[in-house]
């Protein structure tokens, strides 16, 4: 009698290799990019938040709402640990189509908008270093060569990352506790200023006053609104883990002790960054950071002079290093989860058989972010008035002017892409948070059973929708953030043409998913 033939080996699988730490690193550490570094320059503008009291109060606002979101999603998270995060949550709560249009924003805007604005200002901090320490070599390192380093650097950590995702973490885990020490070093610097005689410049109090503003017209709270979205953007990325859940090892205890203590540890160190930013500059000073450096250099620089420059950009090089990984790292699982589902071509779903990667998702990531990249540096080098702002006036849209030269509004390439990726992210983040009401409706005999239940429920994840709806409401009132908004809805509206015709070549109405099981 012949022998039973040996059966298949098993297609590899990702491993689950991520410890607690290695998992807050990747919260913190996706997190942590140009947002503290730079974004305070959007929240100082005169229409903004430039009081002290105010600005705080809006780096802590976001703080908190971030950290209710967070205790919501932790429990979405530990139901259904599989790569894909957001793209699971929204198809096991409202079905696939939902599903596919959270795919669609966060591969063709947030992700590859996300890689291409951070490995660019990495880039740009990277430029501002060299002219500090040779002015004569940085006058080589013009406009195309930094495109083309930017590149360069997507493409080596795309190949860091396929080549395993231990080896990307650990990577990730090194750069994030530097970059934690260097915002603890901003936070501290006035009070170190203080114990040096010698200093260029002298910590001071003036600027914190006034601490708020005198009245609040509609102005300024719609202005209060885009200070907001400016925050987001720094605390953009705290759901990241979610797409890593079936990597995570005892994903129902570390998914939610890494959220939690990952996104507590932001609030402290970008509330302490921001304190120390208003003792040495004004709201001025900060605004004029906008385009071409960081309000942290400018920062250093008063404080310590051309020595604090450079420590603050190599501070935002590696903080962005950090960023452009942890997102190179993640955001692969997004069309790895939708190939395994039969919604984004089959070879993205295929993991590498010795690395157990998803390498050819990790590449379609990398190729997409270059675009980006060479495609908005093309825009901005042929046309710059491409990035006039736009406002919707008596019935029609017409360029944004400033009220007292005339001159054209005009937005930075930074600011521009960030936009793009706030309103995305905030509505299928959003969305996500809104699942853990179905979930627990659909699947109510399974709650008590969860090891991990969100605090404070239904209250803690019912303020989170309420204060993220404000904040879409605010992008549409606002005139210059109003087109992004728009723009974002087209592309989501091009991702349900995308669905339906998807669905019609395949004879119909794809097939609901099966449910995942849960791990043991």
């Amino acid at each position: 009698m012949d022998a039973t033939p040996p059966a298949p080996p098993a297609p590899p699988s990702l491993p689950r290799v991520l410890g607690p730490w290695l998992a807050a690193a990747i919260v913190v550490g996706t997190v942590i990019g140009t947002g503290v570094f730079k974004k305070a320059a959007a929240v100082a503008k005169p229409d903004a938040a430039p009081e002290f009291g105010l600005s705080v109060a809006v780096w802590v606002g976001v703080g908190v709402v971030t950290l209710l979101g967070a205790l919501a999603f932790a429990e979405v998270a530990v139901r259904f640990p599989r790569a894909g995060g957001n793209y699971v949550f929204l198809r096991e709560a409202f079905g696939r189509p939902m599903a596919f249009l959270s795919g669609w924003v966060d591969f063709g805007i947030n992700r590859g908008a996300s890689i291409a604005a951070l490995a660019s200002m990495f880039t740009e901090s990277l430029a501002n270093l060299i002219a500090e320490v040779r002015p004569d070599v940085a006058e080589g390192f013009g406009y195309w060569p930094q495109r083309a380093f930017t590149v360069g650097l997507i493409a080596v950590l795309a190949v860091i990352n396929a080549r395993g995702t231990l080896l990307g973490a650990r990577l990730q885990f090194v750069v994030t506790l530097i970059k934690v020490a260097s915002i603890v070093a901003i936070a501290l610097l006035p009070l170190a200023v203080l114990l040096w005689p010698g200093a260029p410049s002298q910590p001071t109090t003036a600027n914190m006053s006034p601490a708020w503003p005198t009245e609040y017209p509609l102005a300024r709270l719609i202005g209060l609104g885009s200070a907001a979205v400016a925050v987001l953007w720094a605390y953009h990325g705290w759901m990241n883990l979610g797409p890593m859940a079936e990597e995570v090892t005892r994903p129902q205890r570390n998914i939610p002790l890494a959220l939690l203590a990952g996104v507590g540890c932001l609030i402290v160190l970008y509330v302490s960054a921001n304190v120390a930013y208003y003792a040495a500059l004004s709201p001025a000073d900060m605004v004029n950071s906008s385009e071409g450096t960081t309000v942290a250099r400018n920062f250093c620089r008063t404080l310590v002079g051309p020595a604090g420059a450079m420590a603050a950009s190599l501070a935002v090089m590696m903080s962005v290093f950090g960023a452009v990984n942890g997102n190179i790292l993640v955001g692969p699982r997004l069309p790895y989860a939708m190939a395994q589902d039969g919604l984004a071509p089959g070879i993205f779903g295929r993991l590498h058989a010795r690395f157990r990667t998803p390498t050819f998702a990790t590449a379609l990531l990398a190729v997409w972010s270059i675009t980006m990249v060479l495609g908005l540096g093309v825009l901005l080098r042929t046309n710059r008035d491409l990035f006039n702002l736009w406002e919707f006036k008596e019935g029609t849209w017409r360029v944004a002017t400033d009220a007292k030269t005339g001159e054209a509004k005009t937005d930075t390439p930074f600011d521009m892409l960030t936009d793009f990726v706030i309103f995305g992210s905030v509505a299928f983040d959003t969305l996500a948070v809104v699942a853990l009401f179905v979930l627990r409706w659909k699947h109510a005999d399974r709650t008590a059973a969860l090891p991990y239940k969100c605090w404070g429920y239904p209250v803690v994840p019912a303020v989170y929708v309420l204060a993220m709806a404000a904040v879409m409401v605010s992008m549409f009132l606002d005139p210059e953030k109003r087109w992004k908004a728009c723009v974002g809805l087209g592309f989501i509206g091009v991702g349900v043409l995308v669905y339906l015709l998807a669905a019609g070549r395949k004879g119909g109405r794809p097939a609901p998913a099966r449910l995942p099981t849960p791990p043991a």
